[in-house]
């Protein structure tokens, strides 16, 4: 079990690099134009805040995982938000922003927050009930 979770987070990055390789309407369009974009500008805040949550328990199937290792997570989903906003300058119906990287970005950040202080300092006693609880179980 512990190989999926490790490789979960390279399938999520592929599958976002074939979504951004899409026009924006590609899987789904909603009647109300505003609700669309609002919802659809949303998301930036959520799929890389995603990535950073794969990651993250990728590295909980380590043994030493270490708060660097959460950090350089941080890093690669903040780093591969940017890739995609190029990405998507390339691609036509698509367009790449500083805002959409601001909010990819802030997922990631807001997150990370959470989880890693949560794991490393205990400050989320709930949540890190969770994580290590799923440490021990992909851990066996």
């Amino acid at each position: 079990m512990k190989y999926v979770i490790r490789i979960l987070p390279i399938v999520y990055m592929i599958l976002i690099w074939i979504l951004s390789s899409m026009p924006a309407n590609a899987v789904v369009e909603l009647p109300n134009q505003r609700v669309d974009t609002f919802i659809k500008e949303s998301l930036h805040l959520v799929e890389f805040a995603i990535l950073y949550v794969l990651l993250f328990l990728a590295g909980l199937t380590f043994a030493g995982f270490k708060p660097v290792m959460s950090f350089i997570f941080m890093g690669v989903a903040i780093l591969y938000g940017l890739i995609d906003e190029i990405h998507q300058s390339f691609v036509p119906y698509r367009s790449a922003t500083v805002n959409d990287f601001v909010k990819d970005t802030i997922g990631v950040l807001v997150v990370s927050h959470f989880m890693h202080h949560a794991y490393f300092n205990e400050k989320f006693p709930k949540l890190r009930g969770v994580l290590v609880r799923f440490e021990g179980w992909v851990k066996g």
